[in-house]
């Protein structure tokens, strides 16, 4: 049963996203509109009470709640994010709105977001090990619970790659910084 919660959390994420950037901008519903993007969230609460459920009727800790823990931290840390990146989209297409905001490519700024981006990915990994760790304690049988705690300790490869993958990216952001020529009016004259 709780893949089908899964699946319809995934689902009911996006019909309330997308439904309520239609009411946004299609019927021009604004309180509407954000009652529905305000209530995006109520779908993590949805799916953490289905896999206590679950985990407390007797199942074993399996795949599923994994999911459901990484799905959580996910939308904690992504989901406002997702949300907005989505309306720039929207308004931007349907709404004769300002292009998307893109990220900066090079220098400082560079670096910035894609520090910020990794503490995101630290932060939804550490969320998901307190979901796994709420399981744990909530089923208070290790035996049982003892393959969440192995997939979330596999999981550690994703904030592992995206620091690799940032840190070249911040590599490559500050070497472009010097590669750039000086500007005539910044060179210094030569004696």
């Amino acid at each position: 049963m709780l893949w089908w919660v899964i699946i319809g959390c995934e689902v009911g994420f996006w019909v309330l996203l997308g439904g309520g950037l239609a009411v946004r901008y299609f019927l021009k519903m604004r309180r509407l509109s954000s009652a529905l993007l305000i209530s995006v969230p109520l779908i993590d609460v949805v799916l953490l009470a289905f896999s206590i459920f679950d985990m407390r009727s007797g199942a074993d800790g399996e795949l599923r709640h994994a999911l459901a823990a990484a799905y959580i931290g996910y939308s904690i840390m992504f989901g406002h994010r997702t949300i907005r990146w989505a309306d720039e989209r929207f308004a931007h297409r349907f709404a004769d709105g300002p292009p998307p905001w893109k990220p900066p490519k090079r220098g400082m700024p560079r670096v910035r977001y894609e520090i910020m981006m990794f503490a995101r990915c630290l932060g939804m990994y550490a969320i998901a090990w307190a979901v796994t760790g709420l399981l744990v304690w909530i089923v208070g049988d290790y035996e049982r619970t003892e393959y969440l705690v192995l997939f979330m300790a596999g999981l550690v490869k994703v904030p592992i790659i995206w620091g690799v993958v940032a840190a070249f990216d911040i590599h490559s952001a500050l070497k472009k910084r010097e590669d750039e020529p000086v500007a005539e009016s910044t060179r210094v004259p030569a004696p």
